[in-house]
């Protein structure tokens, strides 16, 4: 085996998440988290020489290392108490909340937990678009499993750097609510078990399209893990839409361990690597001994919203920055990236030196 070649851990159950659409300002649109990115990543990836692993299973102290049990108990329960009250017989066949319990809502009352299934989705998912169905939890926790696994192979010494090819990707979800086409934190995941596994400060740097803003909050309040976006602006109208600011670094004892890099649309190359070159400087600063990488190719040129314009070259040369020069026991964790023609060469061009 090529000696550059980086271990990649997938299983076939994440392809069995399958969303079909999403709702968007009250429309049914075709979904674009689709099983098929799997397999050209996979495909791509095998051709340039990298080896596949299976993930091993996990317990549920791993997912709720990030994540509150509620959070994990609803996820894995909602799709049958869905089909149990029937919705599926009336022509809904995936979990869509329509019900969100704001604090504009409810001021200073406390709320209780919503009875009606359909109520309670809205408790947990935080928009319309983040659908359940019948095989989303198999493929929830497969992804899960590929991180960890991941990071099983980086401290146990198998290789210095691994790839999980993790779907549905993850960056979005906090530590009790799900959305934006994620529904564990990847990510968050490895970041904890590398940190648990002996490495008492991790970067997590986050190159995909969008703020991590999940990630950002499990880890806001800490200083032992640093979280670094480079990302389109949410002020100029993209999701996550109201964070990912330059002024969020972090609170208590965080303060200053959160880094957003936030882009104009278009910005291009350029700009996206000075992000990527300041992020890595953060992780030296910080003094991480490990790092997470959030690998999302999302804001390349062809993809279907293209919000910065990173061509090919940016995300080899991303790749270059934070794999080659940083050089740390590294993870990393595939998130967003949605145009099948060019995905897997995306993704072979950050993992190949």
């Amino acid at each position: 085996m090529d000696e550059s070649a980086l271990p990649v851990v997938w299983s076939e159950a994440t392809l069995e998440h399958r969303p079909d659409r999403e709702v968007w300002i009250g429309m049914p649109l075709v979904g674009t988290e689709i099983p098929e990115r799997v397999t050209v990543i996979r495909e791509a990836l095998t051709a340039a020489g990298h080896p596949l692993v299976e993930p091993t299973p996990h317990g549920d102290e791993a997912l709720e290392s990030v994540h509150s049990r509620e959070l994990v108990r609803h996820l894995s329960t909602v799709y049958a108490a869905w089909v149990a009250e029937g919705f599926v017989d009336h022509g809904q066949d995936r979990v869509v909340p329509y019900f969100f319990p704001t604090a504009a809502m409810l001021g200073t009352i406390a709320p209780t937990d919503a009875a009606a299934v359909h109520a309670r989705a809205g408790q947990y998912c935080y928009d319309t678009m983040t659908t359940v169905g019948p095989g989303s939890w198999a493929a929830i926790r497969a992804a899960a499993d590929c991180a960890l696994t991941a990071v099983d192979l980086v401290t146990g010494g198998q290789a210095r750097q691994v790839y999980a090819l993790c779907r549905p990707p993850g960056h979005h979800v906090t530590r009790d609510a799900y959305g934006g086409s994620c529904y564990l934190n990847n990510a968050a995941l490895a970041a904890q078990a590398l940190h648990d596994a002996g490495h008492e400060r991790v970067a997590v740097i986050d190159v995909d399209a969008h703020h991590g803003n999940g990630t950002a909050a499990i880890f806001y309040d800490r200083a032992d893990v640093l979280y670094g976006s480079v990302h389109v602006d949410p002020g100029a109208g993209w999701f996550p839409h109201v964070v990912g600011h330059a002024t969020e670094t972090g609170s208590g004892a965080g303060d200053g361990a959160t880094v957003n890099v936030s882009l104009t649309p278009g910005a291009g190359d350029d700009a996206f690597l000075d992000g990527v070159r300041r992020l890595s400087s953060c992780a030296r600063e910080h003094g991480s001994t490990a790092l997470v990488v959030s690998l999302g190719v999302d804001a390349a040129a062809d993809d279907p919203e293209s919000p910065l314009q990173v061509t090919h070259e940016g995300y080899a040369r991303a790749g270059d920055l934070l794999l080659d020069d940083l050089d740390l026991p590294t993870v990393i964790v595939q998130e967003g990236g949605y145009h099948l023609p060019t995905l897997g060469t995306l993704v072979t061009a950050f993992l190949s030196p």
